[in-house]
């Protein structure tokens, strides 16, 4: 079985590939969450992530964007003290930023899915990449998605961190052609 090639033989890493990368996304929280972790992953490895998003959702009241909205320094300064997380500040208090810029674009717009979907025209993209090298790390839809949530408070949204989003949600399939979750996503 084909698999794409940044993928480990980390069985997590494997489970993610196979089941949830790539997968299209439409559910708002699920979507904020998603988000929230793509811009704790800045600077680093997604499986280094993928490997504390529990603790992320356990320490984020399970990335509640109405309870994270809520939080004062105090529950900030809680969070930097767990080891659970990459405890960077910008990054812990990036994501409550980001919890009251998402309720403030939901009263607005009274959809995050819709909202950002707007960025592929609501369907996704299906790229045909035959190798890594081919797939980009930014590109205009990404520059539009990071500018949209620029524009709205958000922050740890550029668009390189924007365009792992949209593969991670679906809005694009950058599968590699011969990985067997290809065809099956551009299919679904």
């Amino acid at each position: 079985m084909n698999r794409c090639g940044w993928v480990s033989k980390d069985p997590l890493y494997i489970r993610y590939h196979d089941e949830e990368w790539g997968v299209p996304e439409w559910d708002d929280q699920k979507l904020f969450a998603k988000l929230i972790l793509d811009g704790a992953q800045a600077g680093l490895s997604w499986i280094t992530i993928l490997r504390r998003r529990d603790n992320y959702y356990r320490l984020f009241d399970g990335l509640d964007p109405i309870k994270m909205a809520r939080y004062d320094q105090s529950r900030i300064e809680g969070i930097l003290g767990d080891s659970g997380i990459i405890r960077n500040r910008l990054k812990v208090e990036g994501a409550v930023r980001n919890a009251r810029a998402y309720l403030k674009v939901i009263e607005r717009e009274d959809s995050f899915s819709r909202y950002l979907w707007q960025c592929v025209d609501g369907v996704p993209i299906q790229n045909k990449w035959k190798t890594l090298g081919e797939i980009p790390s930014q590109t205009p839809e990404s520059e539009a998605m990071s500018k949209l949530l620029r524009s709205d408070g958000f922050t740890f949204v550029g668009p390189t961190i924007c365009y792992a989003f949209m593969q991670a949600v679906g809005m694009v399939n950058d599968h590699l052609t011969d990985c067997f979750r290809h065809t099956e996503l551009a299919t679904a």
